[in-house]
């Protein structure tokens, strides 16, 4: 078992004895000692790095972080404070945060208030001035790691052994069901959403295809980018079955991603397996891996996953490379794939696992990346488009 101090912190942020004492025990037995940022007590999950620059508050807010504990490798996050705007649902998912320094003083002109305060409101748990880069290095050799954080009363009376024994004592995400926490609890056509608080939609679209959601963990802003291609979309919760889909006269599917291992959503995989051949479907992230698993291929774990807004991907039928905005510690077998008739259409420079994938006679296609961004580059936009050319052909 190894203590690691805390780092001093910078002038601009919270000097140490101005802040609770924090700390982030990991299951191999590393524990950081850091300072108390946000609220106060206990979060436990699953720790894994991001290496976005910016885009913090669409990270807090993916429900595709919810059981997770996320490490920023940029080196100082809440600079620009949080708005009205960017929330990529109503509430934060992630279940703790951690970088090397937090800022509370935010300065931006978009900014309403400092991160600091919403996480607090919201019983977001965080830590800093802790050596971010060493914890991503032990991530990325020893891959994910159960993790605690714990400060103010929660760390009262406990040290490191107890810390670690506890991180020790989680349930492995693979044996949790984390789609059902997030998914939607009805079905909703999405109008729009004006902040805050997502209210106030605008009127249902007149005109245009229709496209049944699956909602596995869907963010905002892929609903938005369907709306700007006149496209109306009807959510569903995740454990809709196949006949309401079909009831609902949707010319087309689409999976969104969500949190978890894509085999305890054995529920998804059965309506998804049911509608097969009877609608078009584009899948992301993990409605990427639910369409693999649907069709009989195979998925496995990752080592660290990839969470981050600078992903390189070959797309192999133009050769260019596109930088992406990914989430994800699962993967589809590409072999597997191939056997169920999919045809590979991006891989990650990084890895070369498989980033997109093709089924020609049914109408499949997957990306296991983010096109809609939010936070990250626009480099992979076109793939509405060409989503949206099947679905313009059956519903005219």
């Amino acid at each position: 078992m190894s203590r690691i101090r805390p780092i001093p912190a910078h002038p601009t942020g919270t000097r140490p004895s101005a802040a609770p004492r924090a700390a982030l025990a990991l299951e191999d037995g590393t524990v950081f000692s850091g300072l108390a940022y946000g609220a106060l007590g206990r979060a436990a999950g699953e720790v894994v790095f991001n290496t976005a620059m910016t885009g913090y508050q669409e990270i807090l807010t993916d429900p595709s972080y919810h059981g997770q504990l996320v490490a920023m490798t940029a080196p100082q996050i809440g600079n620009t404070g949080v708005n009205e705007e960017d929330p990529e649902s109503a509430r934060p998912h992630v279940g703790g945060f951690i970088a090397r320094e937090f800022s509370r003083r935010p300065s931006n002109w978009r900014a309403t208030r400092a991160l600091d305060d919403w996480m607090r409101e919201w019983g977001v748990v965080g830590i800093h001035g802790i050596d971010t880069r060493r914890l991503t290095r032990l991530l990325r050799e020893k891959g994910v790691q159960r993790g605690i954080i714990a400060s103010g009363d929660a760390l009262v009376g406990r040290d490191d052994a107890a810390l670690v024994a506890e991180a020790r004592a989680l349930p492995d995400i693979s044996t949790i069901d984390t789609v059902r926490h997030v998914t939607a609890s009805r079905r909703y056509e999405y109008r729009g959403d004006r902040r805050p608080g997502f209210a106030a939609p605008e009127p249902s679209l007149r005109v245009g295809p229709l496209v049944a959601v699956l909602d596995c963990g869907i963010k905002t802003n892929i609903l938005r980018r369907f709306r700007e291609h006149g496209v109306r979309t009807l959510v569903f919760p995740a454990t809709a079955t196949a006949d309401e889909i079909l009831e609902s006269g949707a010319d087309g599917l689409f999976l969104s991603n969500g949190p978890g291992d894509p085999e305890t959503t054995s529920y998804v995989v059965e309506t998804v397996k049911a509608l097969m051949g009877r609608l078009p479907m584009l899948g992301i992230c993990l409605g990427h891996q639910i369409l693999a698993l649907a069709s009989g291929a195979k998925t496995y774990k990752l080592k660290f996953g990839h969470h981050g807004a600078n992903h390189p991907v070959v797309c192999h039928e133009t050769g260019r490379i596109e930088i992406t905005s990914q989430n994800h510690n699962y993967a589809v077998d590409a072999d597997s794939a191939a056997e169920q008739g999919f045809e590979v259409t991006h891989r990650s420079l990084f890895d070369g696992t498989v980033q997109g994938m093709w089924h020609p006679d049914l109408g499949l296609y997957s990306v296991q990346y983010h096109p809609e961004a939010a936070p990250g580059p626009h480099d992979a936009a076109y793939l509405w488009e060409r989503f949206l050319d099947h679905l313009h052909g059956r519903a005219a």
